[in-house]
């Protein structure tokens, strides 16, 4: 977190005793059963998109209606987004080297503008030979540093073609191969000979000096995929006039599939019982509590939100898909990773700064009894930004990372049950000391510092992680910043930064990294049809 404020108590912290209230003894068990279910291996880590996703999603749709929810989705309870729209590497791809198959998507990649086809050869190594493979060593090109790194493959392979290429394949390439199969999103125009792009792993072989020579057998192919997740959605109608939402992203890693695991070796469940079946299993207490309780000068939306680990899809789609009026919000609260509640460390709160009444609440539920952190920004990693960029005041439950982090080893066993039973009282306290009060007004707060070793400029916008066309479409502008001084807007797309094309984030980051303090240059956008360029000054 940015800056913190640690407010002390003097009480105990009563969730870290054993529960002696029947309330609490239930609210507990429950707690202990959503987790458990959750982050168990039969649902595969919940990876958006697969039967394990679905599965959680029906699991809290049963529990919604058994606590008495209305339905809110497109469907029932659920609410179906598309993440991705494009094309995945096909089960023909293949890449023999001396006869070891290589994996595709994990060893080598084709890369977008590769023609659907197959060669194969007797390769030398720094021969190219027409009517032949060639193998070709990025570290010995000559890139234009204004454009992007698949814009130079393309320039080189269609180069090849001309002077006879079978097919290349790219070899000491700077990028991962997370960012080779981003590159899969886009749809430049094919060529006529198929292309590859191989990891770090395979470049050594095929620069090893005393390598004699190469058999290689290829194959491209590519298929069409459509990836969609799913909200699952409940109501309370209080027949009040203005809601709360409460949010958690039930989504997690799967096997790593996405290549956002920490874990290293082979492929293994990664449950998230913290990250972030914890914040579910508080979400659904919540939801049974605040259906069986008094408090109803607010209706409340129940959001678990799919899509999360890929960039915030599953909220950014609610708030444009939403059930219910977005001016009547009065609020949002959102749980994530609420499970290893440490006394010494405390609980973590963002968003404090994004209305003038969060103050006072807090300090109301203080005698609560846990150690608070404070953060004021309204911007995080998780979904209480897609509300904030919708002006909605937030604020953002977390009791901080750990060594299990997006790793396989993040079981329900780690989980500090009592802990997680003293969030959810302290989130209900807060609901309860808010239903007297007026419809929160939303102030906006300053961006988080994005620290890199890579950049010593900014524009100075947030990116939207779920635009899958060409260009970097601005979600956000940030004050007395380049982009805001030249007149960028929310919406707009980047499709030039300099003289460098920006295709996608990686283009863009790209471009960023060869500016400094001081330099001055132009940024091309789109905005609705019309094509605008600003000159601004970093």
């Amino acid at each position: 977190m940015k800056k913190t404020t640690w407010l002390l108590v003097s009480l105990l912290v009563a969730g870290y005793l054993p529960a002696q209230k029947k309330a609490d003894r239930k609210t507990l068990a429950n707690l202990q059963a959503h987790v458990n279910y959750l982050s168990s291996d039969k649902l595969e880590g919940r990876r958006t998109g697969t039967p394990g996703e679905q599965l959680a999603a029906d699991y809290i749709a049963a529990q919604m209606k058994q606590e008495g929810l209305v339905p809110k989705g497109d469907n029932g309870y659920l609410q179906t987004f598309t993440v991705r729209e494009g094309k995945d590497i096909a089960d023909a791809t293949q890449l023999t080297i001396n006869q070891e198959r290589l994996i595709p998507g994990e060893q080598f990649t084709p890369l977008p503008f590769s023609a659907e086809k197959t060669a194969k050869g007797e390769v030398l190594p720094q021969v190219k030979e027409p009517d032949n493979i060639w193998l070709i060593d990025v570290q010995e090109l000559e890139l234009n540093p204004h454009d992007s790194p698949l814009e130079e493959y393309r320039k080189n392979a269609i180069e090849a073609a001309k002077n006879g290429a079978t097919g290349v394949i790219f070899f000491n390439a700077k990028e991962s191969i997370t960012t080779a199969l981003q590159w899969l999103d886009t749809d430049p125009k094919k060529l006529t000979i198929p292309v590859l792009w191989v990891n770090s792993t395979i470049s050594k072989k095929l620069g090893d000096d005393n390598a004699n020579g190469f058999q290689i057998n290829l194959q491209v192919a590519f298929k069409q995929t459509k990836r969609t997740g799913t909200n699952v959605i409940g109501y309370i109608d209080n027949g009040a006039p203005k809601t709360i939402v409460l949010g958690a992203h039930f989504d997690h890693l799967g096997y790593g599939e996405d290549h956002n695991s920490l874990a290293t070796g082979a492929k293994a469940i990664h449950n998230g019982a913290d990250d972030n079946a914890s914040g579910t299993a508080a979400l659904l207490e919540l939801g049974r509590l605040l259906k069986a309780s008094r408090l109803r000068n607010n209706n409340y939306v129940l959001v678990a939100f799919s899509g999360e680990e890929l960039g915030l899809f599953g909220s950014k789609y609610f708030t444009t898909h939403t059930p219910v009026d977005l001016s009547q919000l009065n609020f949002m609260i959102n749980m994530d990773m609420v499970g290893r509640l440490d006394a010494s460390k405390g609980l973590q709160i963002g968003g404090v700064g994004t209305s003038p009444s969060w103050g006072p609440l807090l300090q109301a539920i203080q005698g609560d009894g846990i150690k608070l952190n404070y953060d004021s920004s309204g911007v995080g990693p998780s979904d209480h930004t897609s509300f904030y960029r919708q002006k909605v005041p937030v604020l953002f439950f977390f009791t901080g990372s750990h060594a299990d982090y997006h790793k396989p080893t993040d079981d329900a066993d780690k989980i500090n049950y009592e802990g997680e039973l003293a969030v959810v009282k302290l989130i209900y306290h807060l609901v309860e000391k808010a239903n007297g009060q007026e419809k929160l007004a939303f102030t906006p707060t300053r961006e988080p510092q994005t620290s890199s070793t890579r950049f010593s400029v900014t524009l100075g916008i947030m990116p939207d992680y779920t635009y899958n066309k060409s260009g970097v479409r601005v979600d956000g502008v940030s004050d007395g910043r380049p982009a805001q001084k030249a007149g960028l807007a929310t919406g707009d797309v980047i499709v030039q930064l300099g003289h460098k094309s920006i295709t996608n984030l990686e283009a863009y980051m790209q471009a960023l990294s060869t500016f400094k303090k001081g330099d001055k240059t132009t940024v091309t956008i789109k905005r609705g049809t019309k094509q605008q360029t600003f000159n601004i000054q970093f």
